[in-house]
């Protein structure tokens, strides 16, 4: 990745305080086979989509060195890898596809974009982001609580997914053209934050269920030991941290798959905060490579653990504890509140794309879509029926 050589200003010049509702993302109701939902993801979201693509193959080529050619060509060599591991997925991957009027190839670019590129993070020692926590019910005096603070493309395209499966609801976090969500919870009361990591061993084109395959299949678990299992079966082509935790059980999990294995992190004190760098790595047997700007991980673990702490010594910790944790500007501009660098160009930056408080036993999660630092959150749930939405700021 590019960067900067001059030093960065000793300044900032921080974000004004003043905080406003933006505007909601779209949410995209999706039920019927895998086909169906795809194919209405696609139709719902062709805009946002062709935006997504052309964002992604300027970005393949700028930060991973892939030309178009060679990322479509490993896209397909992916996509038939789904087909044989997880054949659900990918017809909705190509149902998006036929729904927006692309080539499945452009489609299967967008959601193996995580391999693709967390390869090239790997072996270029480029800057990942990310900032999640869960909160235990004995902790939070009832309510557990998952939250991220997801860092990604500013000009990337998000929305939320309500998708019924069998016998489960769920909201879902995506990016437009990805199928079936990376960030969210379901209506048996699991929820899933995840955060990027990188290690010597990872591979684009490595065998094992992919990223967002595995993401799917936790966000459709109905308890904590299917999503453990969603996470831990199978191999892996690269490294990821995945945060599950189940309303029902009370429980929250910290999972570092690595191409190795996984490793397991449990709450301390009923809090657990997880940013970019594996704490079990030694365990894994990888190596992390670590630049300078890939530090911000430590400060960002440390930032957050240190405030939910801070918010416990004065009693139970609430929802707007964690909504004011997440806006910490610690190390600005890459804290847990994230923020464009100076040391990169602007069209290779990073900043908080999502900030998302989940609320499992309530079935409901609070967003911003940006930095939490100048929004108020929105408001989804899943009602009694599971139907119901709505958007709502609070200060």
């Amino acid at each position: 990745m590019p960067r900067s050589s001059s030093s960065p200003p000793r300044r900032w010049n921080f974000p004004s305080s003043g905080r406003r509702l933006p505007d909601p993302l779209p949410v995209l109701p999706l039920r019927g086979d895998p086909g169906r939902i795809g194919w209405e993801h696609g139709r719902q979201a062709r805009e946002p989509i062709a935006h997504n693509l052309r964002l992604y193959f300027r970005r393949f080529r700028d930060e991973a060195g892939l030309s178009r050619g060679e990322v479509l060509r490993q896209a397909e060599g992916w996509l038939e890898r789904v087909k044989v591991l997880d054949a659900d997925f990918a017809q909705m991957v190509e149902g998006i596809a036929a729904g927006a009027g692309v080539p499945p190839s452009e489609i299967a670019a967008l959601n193996a974009r995580y391999e693709l590129l967390y390869a090239a993070f790997a072996a270029q020692g480029l800057p990942t982001a990310c900032t999640s926590c869960a909160v235990l019910p004995e902790r939070t005096g009832g309510s557990l609580l998952l939250a991220q603070n997801w860092d990604w493309f500013p000009e990337v395209r998000g929305l939320w997914l309500r998708v019924r499966w069998g016998d489960l609801a769920l909201l879902a976090f995506t990016e437009a053209g990805i199928a079936g969500g990376k960030i969210g919870l379901n209506s048996a009361g699991v929820g899933l934050a995840v955060n990027g990591l990188v290690s010597h061993l990872d591979r684009s084109d490595g065998e094992g269920v992919p990223f967002h395959v595995r993401t799917w299949r936790v966000l459709v678990s109905h308890d904590l030991d299917e999503a453990t299992r969603a996470v831990e079966e199978g191999g892996s082509p690269g490294s990821a941290h995945f945060l599950v935790a189940d309303s029902k059980a009370g429980r929250a999990i910290s999972l570092e798959r690595a191409p190795t294995g996984t490793a397991r992190v449990e709450p301390v004190g009923g809090i657990l905060v997880h940013a970019n760098h594996f704490l079990r790595g030694e365990a894994l047997g990888v190596r992390e490579p670590l630049r300078e700007e890939r530090r911000s991980t430590f400060l960002r673990q440390e930032r957050l653990s240190a405030r939910l702490a801070q918010a416990a010594e004065r009693g139970l910790i609430s929802t707007k504890d964690v909504e004011e944790a997440l806006r910490d500007h610690g190390g600005y501009p890459d804290s847990v509140c994230r923020h464009e660098s100076p040391l990169f160009p602007p069209d290779l930056n990073y900043r908080t794309v999502l900030s998302v408080v989940l609320d499992l036993g309530a079935r409901r999660l609070r967003y911003t879509p940006g930095p939490p630092c100048t929004s108020l959150y929105h408001e989804l749930y899943l009602g009694r029926n599971y139907e119901g939405e709505g958007a709502v700021g609070c200060g």
